[in-house]
Formats: structure tokens, sequence, C-alpha cells
């Protein structure tokens, strides 16, 4: 199993969580979607490059960064999205494109806007593409030595579709 190394250091820490297996899904929504998870409380990892170090950001299934507006944040020269070719070396252990959202155990920062409700439950991959963690958001919270910024991601533009359904709901 690719996640061992983020299994052990949860059961060092007496987490509270859950292994659950889904059929392959290479991107956060098709993950979400496989597992039965709301896309909002499926947390994806985005790899982005702060002054030139590598980081991790950690955002819902269906949003997207800001990099513009986290170089502002965060008051850095430079923030841009990393490649697969600058990260790839960093996750030895784990299938490209499903790291945990814990950067701490791979020697990276690790920052997260706070959209996720707190009270509910997070999932996100667990180091290969069949397998996730469900826990606690204030579980992850407390293990995942996470920064807090107050803003950096967004949310997908909404659609004519989805706007002439809420319309229609208000009538």
């Amino acid at each position: 199993m690719s996640g061992q190394l983020l299994i052990e250091y949860l059961d060092r820490q007496k987490a509270n969580y859950r292994l659950d297996r889904h059929p392959v899904a290479y991107t956060a929504l098709e993950t979400a979607q496989a597992s039965h998870t709301q896309g909002q409380n499926f947390a994806k990892v985005v790899m982005i490059k702060v002054d030139g170090e590598l980081a991790m950001m950690v955002l819902p299934a269906h949003y997207h960064v800001a990099p513009d507006v986290l170089q502002a944040v965060l008051s850095v020269d430079k923030v841009v999205l990393a490649t697969e070719n600058e990260f790839a070396r960093r996750f030895p252990r784990c299938e490209l494109g499903a790291m945990p959202p814990f950067g701490h155990l791979f020697g990276l920062d690790t920052y997260m806007v706070p959209v996720f409700d707190r009270q509910q439950e997070i999932a996100f991959n667990a180091g290969n593409h069949s397998e996730l963690i469900r826990m606690p958001m204030t579980e992850y919270q407390r293990l995942a030595a996470v920064t807090e910024v107050p803003w950096g991601v967004f949310p997908p533009p909404k659609t004519a579709k989805s706007r002439s359904r809420r319309s229609q709901l208000s009538a």
C-alpha cells in the first residue's frame, strides 16, 4: 500500500480515521464521486511554489488556487503552480496526484483556506488512486500541521444552469 507512511503516522498519533477503498479514480472530482463523498468534503492537494520552494495547498475538490491572491496573503514575491516534474520525486511512496494533505511528512509547508466545514468529515487520498482516508475535520487540523490563510482559493464560477435552478427555487 503506497499510503503506508500516512497510515503509520496516523496510528502513532492514535488518530480517529477510517481507510476506505474505492474504484480507481485520478482527479479529485472523480475520486469524490467514486467514494460517494461530496466535493466540498473531499480535500485535494495542489502543489505550489512559494518563492521557489515547494508547498502544498489543501482545498475542496471543486475549488481552484488563485496564486496571485496567495502571493499577497503570504506576503511573498512569487506563488506559482508547480509542475509534476518539479514535485514527482518528493513523494516516492505515493502515486503521482494522490498525495495526502500532510506536507510535513514530506518536509513541505501546507496551507489551507478555512472553507471546509469544521463540524464535518473530511476525506482525502491515502497515497494512491484507490484508497482514501476519512476523519473529522477537527482531527485533520490537529494532525496535519497546516497553516490557515484567510483566502487564496475560489469555487468554480456559477453556471447559467445553476443560476437558473436557483431562480426557480426562489420563485
